[in-house]
């Protein structure tokens, strides 16, 4: 009895000193994984919004998986959450938004995220159903823009830049329908949410539109937009990470292939321009 409670105790024993070896190289594991990056386990999860960008982003995770970095794809379909989500840390990037609407966000929210590369622009164009020159918008007609401070801000630089309004003096890049100085047509100007405006442009007699947007409601912005900013347009998206990540080698590794050649001719072959590489 005696023999069979010491071999008992024995057994016990050794297995609890495996059990604490295990706890230590596990830590020390971690300890690696954190020196090397927070992401350098070969697998990014990446969000995006529906349009240009999700298509876009097939093409990265299929060109990706090639050279061993395996990419997963999270679709959001609300500009407002999609910051958030990085954040909290269910995204390790996200592709969506130019250098403006991050800046107002993280002034809004305080999120510690920094823009980490370019990636493509979309321009923003005035659309109507009703007239084809932004010049023949009826006077007192219903003008719909993005009711976010960014993008309607950008709308209304395009509206004074086609002719349609004044803006007052150091109304800046993200002005708001109160900064409008003069509006001689005495447009009514619509705050709407941007994934909505194409849907209800029926209502409107025109209407500013995110390429991304306008491209899913099967509008070709280089052709159908009576107004559109130009090719030039400071309005770069970019790719966002955590400030803590911004250095990772997942990270460098997914900017090289989106900024491949490959990728770039995908970009302009598809899209005509709709769509321009920013890098």
């Amino acid at each position: 009895m005696k023999k069979w409670v010491l071999s008992s105790l024995f057994i016990l024993l050794i297995a609890a000193l495996a059990a604490c070896g295990g706890s230590k190289n596990e830590t020390a594991d971690k300890d690696k994984k954190a020196a090397e990056g927070l992401l350098s386990d070969g697998k990014l999860t990446v969000g995006v919004t529906a349009g240009e960008h999700e298509e876009i982003m097939e093409q990265v995770k299929e060109l990706a998986a090639k050279k061993d970095l395996d990419i997963e794809i999270k679709t959001f379909s609300d500009y407002l959450i999609v910051n958030d989500a990085l954040s909290q840390g269910d995204l390790d990037l996200n592709v969506f938004q130019h250098e403006p609407y991050l800046n107002k966000q993280k002034k809004d929210r305080n999120y510690d995220i920094v823009p980490v590369g370019n990636t493509i622009i979309t321009p923003m164009g005035v659309y109507s159903n009703t007239v084809k020159d932004v010049k023949d918008l009826k006077k007192g007609g219903k003008i719909g823009l993005p009711n976010d401070p960014t993008n309607g801000g950008r709308a209304l630089l395009i509206f004074e830049k086609a002719g349609l309004i004044k803006l007052k003096e150091g109304a800046g890049e993200t002005p708001s329908v109160k900064d409008i100085k003069e509006n001689k047509n005495d447009y009514e100007f619509v705050e709407l949410e941007a994934a909505q405006i194409p849907r209800q442009l029926d209502d409107l007699e025109g209407a500013a539109i995110n390429s991304n947007y306008a491209i899913e409601a099967g509008l070709v912005p280089t052709e159908d937009s009576i107004f559109i900013e130009e090719k030039d347009s400071p309005w770069v998206n970019v790719v966002a990470a955590r400030a803590e990540d911004k250095d990772d080698e997942a990270i460098k590794k997914f900017l090289d292939i989106y900024q491949s050649d490959e990728i770039k001719k995908f970009i302009e072959d598809k899209y005509k321009g709709s769509v321009i590489p920013g890098w």
